[in-house]
């Protein structure tokens, strides 16, 4: 099983709850092709550098996992084929890559605050 991150950027004329629902289809798409998700990021409402589909913002959202790598193909066919989805971007990992996104949430989650 090979580690990858894959960034996609929602439409942000869509609902709380239906990008949740959106979220949750990918994700879902994901485990059942028999992926370990390592990590999940709700990165907000952000500006864009240049519009798409006419929209200056979008709902940014990052998931890394490990999964086979003939899994990739038809999970970006997905999102091809999903409305709400304006971009994203799927990268493999390295070992280097690996080492840095796990020291990235360690470090994000010593700067959330505690509950």
């Amino acid at each position: 099983m090979n580690h990858y991150e894959t960034v996609f950027i929602l439409n942000p004329v869509l609902s709380d709850v239906q990008v949740k629902e959106t979220v949750r289809k990918f994700e879902d798409y994901l485990v059942s092709k028999g992926a370990e998700m390592i990590s999940k990021e709700d990165w907000g409402l952000k500006k864009l550098a240049y519009t798409i589909q006419n929209k200056k913002s979008g709902f940014y959202h990052l998931f890394e996992y490990k999964v086979a790598g003939e899994t990739i193909a038809p999970f970006e066919l997905e999102f091809r084929r999903d409305d709400s989805i304006m971009r994203y971007l799927t990268v493999a990992l390295d070992v280097h890559a690996v080492a840095w996104a796990e020291k990235r949430r360690l470090r994000d989650s010593a700067k959330a605050p505690k509950k």
